[in-house]
């Protein structure tokens, strides 16, 4: 068995059935009790006092593990800041009949140092051995800088979906109020639920969310659910033995495949509880999935009614924008050719598939409305690692000036926002060319730029015009995502696009 690098923490467990659900696998609370544990020994072994979770990032379950397999928690500091720092943490499984190892997740988690006394604490600097522990120290900062503007970025996509209430969908056959998925739920703390601090285990705390947050979205079907994902943890305040903890769930909106459901802590001692004034110590939103037998169910549509149903609804939009902008902009997994070497010889071809896939695609169910501006409707299709993005708009021009204006990036500039400059760098061919694009600053952020590929190749049929204008029209709108989602790459990456 490999030792622990220097700075890293190593947890192995057991499943047993006090672990397990009662199909047999890893509850998820039981395994986020795990993690904080273990990330919060690495933490503490690196600052040398005592610390505390502040945040949990988005967490992706990838597997899940059974009684009788093995659970290995990794947990080490990537990067120290003044007070807090950050830790990776590394889940993997093994079954101990066939020795084979899968990843169950990666999550990031951010702990801050408590300072003894009046003491002032400054973490030292974390040491870099090998050249992943560099890419994840710089890649720490960005993380850092997302969190950061976490709110801000989505109070902005909140107020951009005030305008969409009186767009919202007219009854749907099938679509149901979230009304019936409201529980709450009331916990005592006592000694064993206390972490070594004194203070309520942050990991019993996620553990005890995950339970509500699951009888929540099993109101909405009949069949078994499973945690997917969580969207950041946030640890608003802490809560001590003898406190009350009321939890509150309630579904937020559903899609296609998947359920976000919103959990709220709040915290009583017994004077506040006879009161009834509490403390709102923490808040996550978890997404889950649900299987008939060995195929994911499609959850039904939901249906806002009130006031607090719409802030609900766009809420979880709000966040899954944001958490697409992180996985398909942070992420530095191995990059995927965008594109196949052009040949004349396939154009017509390569045009004919282009448009059956658009046909394809435009007809898919799941097409969900993420921006009204100026009369222009966004809507975003995410399948698996797929991210899909429908503009639309009605122009009283003619097909052919409409198809020339989107086409000929050179007058972007003169009509569209998002285009500060936009210059050919390079002729492909007489209707191919690569352009450098600018973008705007948005909230003092650093520029944008983008070298594309655009090809002007008209479609074989005049049926197919629109088709072709959707698809350039999807380009506009993957740098409206890129520039509104907060970009925290420092560098571009190319992006490479055809007709």
């Amino acid at each position: 068995m490999e030792r622990p690098a220097p700075g890293e923490v190593l947890m192995s467990q057991a499943i047993q059935p006090a672990h397990a659900t009662a199909r047999g696998e890893l509850s998820a609370g039981q395994l986020l009790k795990w993690i904080d544990a273990t990330a919060c020994l690495a933490a503490e072994k690196h600052a040398g006092v005592s610390c505390v979770t502040a945040s949990v990032d988005d967490i992706q379950f990838e597997e899940t593990a059974r009684i009788g397999q093995v659970i290995t928690i990794k947990a080490k500091v990537t990067r120290a800041f003044s007070t807090s720092m950050e830790i990776g943490i590394k889940v993997m499984v093994q079954d101990v009949l066939t020795g084979i190892e899968k990843l169950v997740s990666v999550a990031f988690s951010t702990f801050v140092a408590k300072a003894v006394g009046k003491e002032k604490i400054h973490l030292k600097p974390v040491t870099l051995l090998t050249e992943q522990d560099h890419v994840e120290h710089s890649l720490a900062a960005e993380r850092r800088r997302v969190r950061l503007q976490h709110e801000e970025t989505f109070n902005n996509l909140m107020k951009e979906s005030s305008k969409l209430d009186d767009l919202i969908f007219d009854e749907e056959e099938g679509a149901v109020s979230t009304r019936g998925t409201s529980v709450q739920s009331i916990e005592l703390v006592l000694p064993p639920h206390a972490n070594h601090h004194g203070n309520t285990f942050g990991g019993q705390i996620m553990a005890w969310m995950e339970t509500v947050a699951t009888i929540s979205a099993s109101r909405l079907c009949r069949a078994h659910l499973f945690l997917k994902s969580v969207d950041m943890f946030k640890f608003r305040g802490p809560s001590t033995v003898g406190d009350r903890l009321v939890f509150t769930a309630i579904v937020n909106n559903t899609f296609q495949t998947c359920v976000e459901v919103g959990v709220r802590v709040e915290a009583f001692d017994c004077q506040e509880w006879a009161e009834g004034r509490g403390r709102h110590i923490n808040s996550a939103f978890l997404i889950y999935n649900a299987a008939d037998k060995e195929n994911l169910i499609t959850f039904p549509r939901i249906q806002p009614i009130s006031k607090d149903d719409f802030r609900r609804y766009w809420g979880a939009i709000a966040r899954k924008r944001i958490r697409l902008g992180r996985k398909y902009v942070i992420s530095h997994k191995k990059e995927v050719p965008l594109s196949i070497h052009w040949d004349i010889s396939k154009q017509a071809s390569l045009s004919d598939s282009n448009v059956e896939a658009l046909k394809k695609l435009a007809a898919k169910k799941g097409w969900e409305v993420t921006s009204a501006v100026e009369k222009i409707k966004i809507y975003t299709l995410e399948e698996h690692d797929v991210l899909s993005v429908w503009v639309e708009k009605h122009v009283g021009s003619p097909a052919h000036l409409a198809y020339h204006l989107l086409s000929d990036f050179t007058k972007r500039p003169l009509w569209d926002p998002h285009f500060v400059s936009c210059e050919v760098i390079d002729w492909v061919s007489e209707d191919d060319q690569l352009y450098y694009i600018t973008c705007p600053i948005v909230n003092d952020d650093k520029p944008k730029d983008v070298v594309v590929l655009v090809s002007r190749r008209k479609p074989l049929k005049d049926g197919y015009l629109t088709l072709t204008m959707f698809l350039l029209a999807s380009f506009l709108t993957l740098l409206e995502i890129l520039v509104a989602g907060q970009n925290p790459l420092k560098k571009q990456q190319p992006l490479v696009y055809g007709s």
